[in-house]
């Protein structure tokens, strides 16, 4: 491997271990924040328990999530010096906000909800989670905006080879972004609700051996995540779909390549299973639907899809004056071409993400209705299952963010920066093993230590509020003192 490949496969591993907890953290942040409004509106000691359980959970994530994004962030300057260099005016705005964001204004507010019960007045108390969560939500949205730029730069002009930002409305209103947050969001709120729906079946399957208040806690807790989880899923669902359509018009090749459309087809059909043979860049096999793809696309069965072949074409013409055999000769490069590397894993990661989300879909409806009909504590086979199903978000988002990076290549800012330009130049071969090996191991201890925590306080249980009761020393008589 080349310096060019160590490269994106540690940023890889950093990003793929850092966004395992970004999502849990924005869903999670608002359903704790729920659960204690029910809290402070009913006054039931039950709901205090169960935020209390669900907020310590919410608290190791936030605080790996912090660990593992701050270590990432080192590696723009590390190895992508060249890319820093070219997008740092306009990275530089968001990336600061969301700074402030992150280490100012969610922490300081979740350490007043920390530290703030029985202390600040309920409903002070109560604004201190809602203002940490919105504020881990909005944080969200500076980080999507520098990636938006990547996918669709707006708002900039080049002087002197470097990217100069000329309009931050344009950034920040960005139509990519607009998508992009949505869905990103949303499916935050989906693995927050998946989590604890998994936790709380783990529990309702052992509700024999139980309290009564403990099963009705776990109960009320899967109650409220399956109704935050619908609203979650569908949404996640139409957002998608609404950046799918995006795709066709600022990002066509990636979008080619999710289908793995060699061809320009109207209509285009959907593929539903593809073997492809990537160097002559055609089918193998094949099973499509006629006019679908052109449906999902243009909402109507007939509509040009552009594919891999004619686009790399295009491209190729469009871009000749700037990356030409000169070009290729400085990089090392055999040819220059626009298709994405490994075809296959953009067209599979698009399948992944939109099978983990029709069967997360699936599920959601069995536990509405299970619940509708009150035989939750019966459907033993479907909570094993949920138990499960705590991995489906994080298939769907990890497969998600895949389609997103590398559908966009060989482009690192689309349109504008080729990924061979964006590496350091100082950095080694040697450099860059010792330093992926360094990261794996130490992301894979501080994920074995987030799993092991969340194990060993999820699988605790709720303690009741009555038994905190029974814990508090009962009132002894004053003393009686004779002189």
């Amino acid at each position: 491997m080349d310096v060019l490949d160590l490269s994106r496969m540690q940023f890889a591993v950093t990003t793929v271990y850092h966004f395992f907890f970004v999502p849990l953290t924005l869903g999670l942040s608002i359903l704790v924040a729920i659960m204690h409004t029910l809290y402070v509106r009913t006054n039931d000691e039950r709901y205090k328990q169960m935020t209390k359980f669900w907020g310590k959970l919410f608290l190791i994530n936030f605080a790996m999530g912090i660990v593992t994004g701050i270590v990432q962030e080192f590696q723009f300057g590390m190895n992508w010096s060249e890319y820093s260099r070219f997008v740092g005016d306009i990275f530089g705005a968001p990336l600061a906000v969301e700074a402030l964001m992150a280490f100012f204004l969610e922490s300081t507010f979740l350490g007043l909800w920390i530290f703030g019960w029985d202390k600040l007045p309920k409903k002070i108390h109560l604004a201190t989670i809602w203002l940490a969560a919105i504020g881990a939500n909005i944080s969200a949205f500076w980080i999507l905006v520098a990636n938006s730029f990547m996918q669709n730069p707006v708002g900039y002009t080049v002087v002197d080879g470097r990217a100069t930002m000329t309009d931050f409305f344009a950034l920040i209103t960005n139509p990519n972004v607009f998508l992009q947050y949505p869905h990103v969001v949303l499916g935050g709120f989906t693995t927050g609700a998946f989590f604890v729906l998994g936790i709380s079946a783990f529990h309702l399957l052992r509700h024999r051996r139980q309290t009564a208040e403990n099963t009705w806690l776990f109960q009320r807790s899967f109650n409220i995540a399956l109704v935050f989880g619908l609203f979650a899923i569908l949404g996640t669902m139409l957002a998608g779909h609404a950046q799918g359509q995006n795709m066709a018009r600022y990002q066509p090749m990636k979008l080619a390549a999710a289908e793995g459309l060699w061809f320009d087809e109207d209509p285009a059909a959907l593929s539903m299973f593809q073997i492809g043979d990537e160097r002559a860049r055609d089918s193998i096999i094949n099973i499509r639907i006629p006019s679908l793809l052109s449906f999902l696309t243009y909402d109507t069965p007939n509509g040009l899809v552009r594919g891999i072949n004619g686009l790399n074409e295009e491209y190729v013409a469009r871009f000749a004056d700037r990356y030409n055999e000169e070009y290729a000769e400085r990089y090392g490069l055999s040819t220059i071409d626009y298709v994405p590397p490994a075809i296959w894993l953009t067209y599979w990661s698009f399948r992944g993400m939109v099978g983990a989300g029709v069967a997360m879909f699936v599920l959601i409806l069995a536990g509405l209705w299970f619940r509708f009909r009150g035989t939750i504590l019966q459907q033993a086979f479907y909570l094993r299952v949920m138990v499960l199903a705590i991995v489906l978000p994080y298939v769907a988002n990890t497969t998600g963010w895949l389609l997103t990076e590398f559908g966009r290549q060989p482009w690192i800012v689309f349109g504008e920066m080729r990924i061979e330009e964006a590496v350091s130049p100082n950095v080694t071969v040697a450099m860059l093993w010792i330093t992926l090996l360094g990261f794996t191991l130490v992301y894979g201890v501080l994920m074995a230590v987030d799993l092991w925590l969340l194990w060993k306080y999820g699988s605790a249980g709720i303690t009741p509020a009555r038994a905190e009761e029974d814990l508090q020393p009962e009132p002894q008589p004053a003393p009686v003192v004779s002189y």
